[in-house]
């Protein structure tokens, strides 16, 4: 049963994760697409001087981000849950499938429920008012309705997504901030050495057990403990029980032929936790200076904090749009920058665990996660997946809205000569929001990410949260020792799995 319901949900969860990863790679497609339809002066190719014709293509990217988010929330909110829910049945061997079925599907209406909610707010709220004040009630929903079919849901998918992703915005300030220090440190400062740490824990066994022979020894002669003394036993029965489980953790992981590697390994993962720790100091540098040009530039809290365009240079915005006229270069910079997100993701989790405000739900750790503690790391790191385009807007919102378009200012200078008068020149600008409505297409995905406004203004906030986390979690990282080569494997409170699982 237990290896039927770890292949179900290691299935469930790279299914889910897959389509999140796919989701982000059509972000570069849409940026290319935009900024391919322009030559680098400016004007438009003669496939695309036709509106008609780009208006196909940007519905085709449409019709992508349709498909694609329709089924996040659908894994999000039907498909996980049920699996999540019948495996937790399941721990009853008093029920039978169809009880474990009904009972599943029971708990995962709530959530369907709470889908439609999300779907009907997003769907019925205009973001305009209605033309007339003065119409009637009916007129009003007709107009509201129109509304919904003149979008083809936009708004509906938009305010779901975007609710969605500020879920994952919590994960991300939670888990991500922290594993981009962690990881990295990690990598830099190595384990303990093994033969240390087992001589350590022998030497610990020896010192408990020497205590419990002499609590013990005051009941020789027959007269009880106090309740002290066995309050004192208990606790250090409880103790010599895991240190003899480390013992066994330690005597495996010296045998391991993978700890002999990681060791040869040492310069190679210093490099590494180098390179990773200077990627995070870039994407902090890059998102506090995208920050703080929204403080000083944008229209203020009402709009959102949207700028268009950039004020201040930001070294990841330039990074981007210098790749992107090589399509595959910028390509690859976003699948490093997500994939780097999800690792950082990853590692974060593993370290701290699931946790419900203040308890802990579910550990992370290798051949011993529980199918539902699975399918909770899969919801949370599709929710950062879903998070990561914003925080790519975050980090080069230039590149995000227009791509490396431009267009073509006309300007008229005396010229100089016998026949006097005026000639004209034609100069050419970077897209931003002083260029004419017809000559910058906006990516489809900003539709996405702004179409209300106050998730926009919820976003910056959390990206100064997301920053202040990162410091804090870079302090905790850099004042910690090294890790046990046996980090997180043996605890006192291991109650959700036993040791046997894994040992034997």
């Amino acid at each position: 049963i237990r290896q039927e319901s770890e292949v179900v949900s290691t299935i469930t969860a790279i299914c889910a994760l897959a389509i999140a990863l796919i989701t982000s790679a059509l972000l570069p497609v849409d940026i290319f697409l935009v900024s391919f339809m322009k030559f680098p002066n400016g004007t438009y190719k003669e496939w695309a001087a036709n509106n008609e014709t780009r208006g196909q293509i940007e519905d085709t990217v449409l019709y992508g981000y349709y498909t694609l988010y329709s089924i996040i929330l659908f894994c999000v909110f039907l498909w996980i849950p049920f699996v999540y829910f019948y495996y937790e049945e399941r721990d009853d061997d008093n029920m039978n499938k169809c009880s474990q079925v009904k009972n599943a599907l029971k708990y995962t209406i709530g959530f369907a429920i709470v889908c439609v909610v999300l779907l009907l707010i997003g769907a019925f709220v205009p973001l305009e008012a209605p033309p007339s004040q003065n119409s009637t009630q009916w007129e009003k929903v007709q107009y509201l309705f129109e509304e919904l079919g003149s979008s083809h849901g936009l708004p509906a998918l938009s305010f779901s997504i975007s609710s969605l992703t500020l879920i994952g915005m919590l994960a991300v300030i939670t888990y991500t901030a922290y594993g981009m220090s962690v990881l990295p440190l990690n990598l830099i400062k190595g384990t303990r050495s093994v033969a240390y740490e087992r001589l350590e824990n022998t030497e610990d066994i020896d010192d408990v057990e020497h205590q419990i022979e002499n609590l013990k020894s005051k009941c020789k002669d027959g007269r009880p403990l106090s309740s002290r003394d066995r309050h004192n036993l208990q606790e250090l029965e409880g103790k010599l029980q895991v240190l003899r489980r480390r013992g066994r953790h330690l005597e495996i992981a010296e045998r391991n032929c993978c700890t002999k590697v990681g060791s040869a390994l040492r310069p190679f993962k210093i490099l590494l936790g180098v390179f990773f720790i200077l990627v995070a100091l870039l994407f902090t540098v890059a998102l506090f200076i995208s920050n703080l040009d929204k403080a000083l530039h944008s229209a203020g809290i009402s709009s959102g904090f949207i700028v268009f365009g950039t004020n201040l240079t930001n070294p990841l915005n330039e990074l981007l749009l210098a790749l992107q006229p090589v399509f595959p270069l910028d390509y690859i910079l976003i699948t490093v920058i997500t994939m780097y997100f999800v690792f950082t993701s990853m590692a974060g989790i593993r370290n701290m665990g699931i946790w419900f405000f203040w308890i802990r739900l579910y550990k992370i750790r290798p051949k011993r996660t529980r199918p539902q503690a699975l399918l909770f790391l899969c919801m949370i790191l599709l929710l950062i997946v879903l998070h990561t385009s914003y925080m790519i807007y975050s980090l080069a919102p230039q590149y995000v809205m227009y791509g490396s378009q431009k267009y073509l200012v006309q300007s008229q200078m005396p010229s100089a000569g016998p026949t006097s008068g005026n000639a004209t020149f034609g100069t050419t600008r970077i897209c931003d929001a002083d260029a004419p409505e017809d000559q910058c297409i906006v990516t489809r995905s900003y539709l996405f990410l702004h179409k209300f406004w106050f998730f926009s203004t919820i976003y910056y906030f959390g990206n100064w949260a997301f920053i202040a986390a990162f410091l804090v979690g870079l302090v905790v990282s850099c004042c910690r020792g090294k890790k046990s080569v046996i980090e997180g494997e043996v605890e006192a409170d291991d109650s959700d799995v036993s040791d046997d699982e894994y040992v034997h």
